[in-house]
């Protein structure tokens, strides 16, 4: 029409295509020198969708987890899902989105993830660091409460329903570090310092490894365990000395192979019988639901009452016991299909726990019928470098047992798509950093898990059964 539109219009028009996620707004500006932030603050409220005009939904926790609509209406039930957590003075402040109904200071809600209900002793409205006491807020708004002990992920909802926001997908750990606080005095800091990191972020994980007394970190990365071990000796105080990274392999069958196991054990009184017969294989996609990542399956085909069906459940149980520790370097075992097929019992000496260990020592025995083999994480690497390190920086890659998926080039630079194992990217920042003169940069997420090669392997295997030695003689 050869006419100018007013801002009203191009905002308007603006806000269709974000809405409908068409467009994406860009803006430029810092935090730091605070610049920029009101025009992002404006975007948001000129851009994106009100409350009323996005669909939500929660789980039902009573019907099997069915799916329910949410309304931003102040007269529905509560549902709120605490989303972020920070330790202050006062103690933790949680902040929180009410999806539905409202939240009012003194009233009691339920934690649907652990069904503890608690008070609210204090709201607040945040502005930046400024608080704002407040005795309700409605639907759609994001506040924060104080006083509360709860996880970032944690729904909140009144006695009226019973309903859990949809969980955050957190992805598997892919890294893992020894540590251990330097001295005795610092040990209570470093139990709290734990507990509150694994509390704000769920891709954080701690856990004891009894067999060698070491308390395990897993996280997403190198810099991601780093940035909480420099947390711990700037906030909490706590000097850590940490051990060597490890790699969180799997172990995995290509081959089926079939199981005929007998457990018998007399001990004067009653004793132990079980016998289960049937096969394991590599575990096949389910070509009914394409996204079910599950690792392990189990399938019963006795016919006959050969084993009592009290007993079925034994029987998995004690399959995926045996996987979650596999003989080959001691990680977990994945893709897994197990058969049962037959079996025997006896009226006096079969038990639960018969089946069970029978269940367990067939894994034991057929396993290494399967052909087993080690799979090591493979990350996605998007390496950028000014186009004159192109060279270097592929060869870094190669060097790394790595796969170039693609380059592109753009103003000066060029981006490096590749496939790289884990193990092979320790000390990669510092080695890009200087074959590029500090200008590259990188980003890694988790990909796939792969085959080891046979080299990297036989090491492993090695190793594990030195260590399991080692541990037998103390």
């Amino acid at each position: 029409m050869e006419e100018e539109p007013t801002v009203e219009e191009m905002r308007a028009a603006i806000r269709k295509g974000v809405i409908s996620l068409k467009l994406c707004p860009v803006f430029c500006g810092s935090a730091f020198k605070n610049k920029g932030v009101q025009v992002l603050l404006d975007a948001v409220t000129y851009y994106l969708p009100t409350p009323d005009e996005k669909k939500e939904h929660a789980l039902n926790l009573d019907k099997n987890e069915e799916k329910v609509d949410l309304f931003p209406d102040n007269t529905k039930p509560l549902v709120a899902l605490a989303f972020k957590l920070q330790q202050t003075q006062f103690g933790q402040l949680t902040y929180m989105r009410v999806y539905q109904g409202k939240l009012t200071s003194g009233e009691f809600i339920t934690n649907t993830t652990d069904k503890k209900r608690v008070k609210v002793p204090r709201l607040v409205r945040m502005h930046s660091d400024k608080m704002e006491d407040i005795d309700v807020s409605y639907a759609g708004d994001i506040v924060a409460v104080f006083g509360i002990d709860c996880a970032s992920g944690d729904t909140f909802v009144d006695d009226r329903v019973n309903v859990s926001m949809q969980s955050m997908h957190v992805p598997d750990a892919v890294i893992s570090l020894a540590i251990a606080p330097k001295d005795k005095q610092g040990a209570n800091n470093f139990s709290k310092a734990l507990q509150k990191f694994r509390k704000e972020d769920p891709t954080f994980r701690v856990h004891r490894y009894e067999e060698s007394a070491e308390t395990i970190i897993s996280g997403m990365g190198e810099l991601h365990l780093e940035i909480y071990v420099e947390r711990m000796k700037r906030e909490f105080n706590c000097e850590v000395v940490v051990g060597q990274p490890q790699v969180a392999y799997r172990e995995t069958i290509g081959q089926a192979a079939d199981y005929d196991y007998t457990h018998k054990k007399q001990t004067g009184g009653s004793g132990q019988f079980a016998k289960v017969v049937g096969k394991i294989e590599p575990l096949q996609p389910d070509p009914e639901n394409p996204d079910d990542k599950s690792t392990f399956r189990f399938e019963n085909r006795v016919v006959g009452g050969r084993i009592p069906r009290e007993f079925i459940p034994a029987v998995e149980e004690g399959f995926q016991e045996q996987c979650a520790k596999g003989p080959l370097i001691g990680f977990p075992i994945v893709g897994v299909q197990v058969y049962l097929d037959d079996g025997a019992y006896h009226d006096v000496d079969s038990s639960y726990m018969a089946f069970k260990i029978a269940s367990m020592a067939a894994m034991r025995e057929v396993y290494m019928k399967a052909k087993p083999t080690v799979l090591e994480p493979i990350m996605k690497l998007e390496t950028t470098v000014p186009e004159e390190y192109q060279g270097p920086a592929t060869g870094q890659i190669n060097q790394r047992r790595g796969v170039i998926m693609g380059t592109t080039s753009f103003e000066g630079s060029v981006v490096i798509e590749a496939e790289v194992p884990l193990t092979e990217m320790f000390g990669y920042s510092t080695d890009l950093r200087s074959a590029t003169k500090g200008k590259g940069e990188f980003s890694m997420e988790f990909a796939k898990y792969s085959a080891a090669p046979r080299m990297i392997q036989d090491e492993l295997v090695k190793k594990y059964q030195q260590k399991r030695a080692d541990e037998q003689k103390k």
